[in-house]
């Protein structure tokens, strides 16, 4: 059994940005946050992929510790995805996507992932998210991701997912998209009255906002030096926060604010390179280390 399973996407991305190029290099919602929950706990995939996909990716993934018995292989291509970002690295400009096996992804949860107690649902359909979340035992801790596409296309079922989990994460513009409101305080708010217990936005090089019952944290980004890619970092975020949450068994609101900052260091760390070039580098003490210039940050 895995610690934390983690449904989303696997992707083979081609990106652009001041600092570089690449072309089908190995992303997706569940690779990124799989690799960095990994760092806490064992983590396991659900995901597709068509039969184009290198099996070097998945021997990559198998030898960082994530358990990949949940990918699907069929026959068609792998979901791809290409785009660029200009100076403001907080916008992905997207040029093409290609959906190929996602489209018609019907998520097979493993009976060895079926009892594990923490999951996380990356960004992706939410009735693929709810055929998941539906196969799960009793998972003690649920968090879910979403996008704009969602919120425009199938609100009304994304909303159903978000009634059913403990935490849901997303960025600024989506918080205010869905509720059509231009106040993060009052979107994040309002989310918490559709049930969940936690709901965290992310602002990108500002940072992220978490509002629990009657509580907000408030939680800067580490100010990087060296910016090559931010594809991936909310992703890596995510990651990071419910591995921890894993790690430790703890999902309290005062652990949830220790999460935000081990998710937002692994995420500073993802931002340094291209893929996941910077992430298979780092060690636990380079997290740890980060997580305490974290405190440094915010003393006075």
């Amino acid at each position: 059994m895995v610690d934390v399973v983690i449904s989303g996407t696997v992707a083979l991305d081609s990106i652009k940005t001041p600092f570089g190029e690449v072309k089908e290099v190995l992303g997706g919602s569940a690779v990124y946050s799989s690799v960095a929950a990994r760092e806490f706990a064992k983590t396991g995939i659900i995901s597709v992929v068509g039969k184009d996909f290198p099996k070097k990716y998945l021997a990559f993934l198998n030898s960082m510790g994530v358990d990949t018995a949940g990918i699907d292989v069929q026959k068609g291509d792998t979901f791809r995805w290409s785009g660029f970002y200009e100076y403001d690295m907080n916008q992905a400009h997207t040029l093409d996507t290609k959906l190929n096996v996602l489209a018609t992804f019907d998520p097979k949860v493993p009976e060895a992932y079926r009892q594990s107690k923490y999951l996380f649902l990356a960004n992706t359909d939410p009735e693929v998210q709810m055929k998941v979340y539906r196969q799960m035992k009793k998972p003690r801790f649920v968090m879910m991701d979403t996008m704009n596409f969602w919120i425009d296309n199938k609100k009304e079922a994304l909303t159903k997912m978000i009634e059913k989990v403990d935490a849901v994460v997303l960025n600024d513009a989506e918080a205010r998209q869905y509720w059509d409101s231009p106040n993060l305080v009052n979107a994040g708010r309002s989310f918490l009255d559709l049930g969940p217990k936690a709901v965290i936005i992310k602002k990108g090089e500002h940072g992220a906002l978490m509002f629990t019952d009657g509580a907000c944290f408030s939680a800067p980004a580490y100010p990087l030096e060296k910016l090559v890619d931010p594809t991936g970092a909310g992703d890596s975020f995510a990651g990071g926060f419910i591995g921890w949450l894993a790690r430790t068994e703890d999902t309290s609101p005062r652990n949830m604010r220790k999460a935000i900052i081990f998710g937002s260091a692994i995420a500073s760390y993802n931002a340094e390179d291209f893929s996941l070039n910077k992430l298979k580098k780092i060690t636990r003490d380079d997290i740890f280390n980060r997580y305490m210039m974290f405190q440094d940050i915010v003393s006075f």
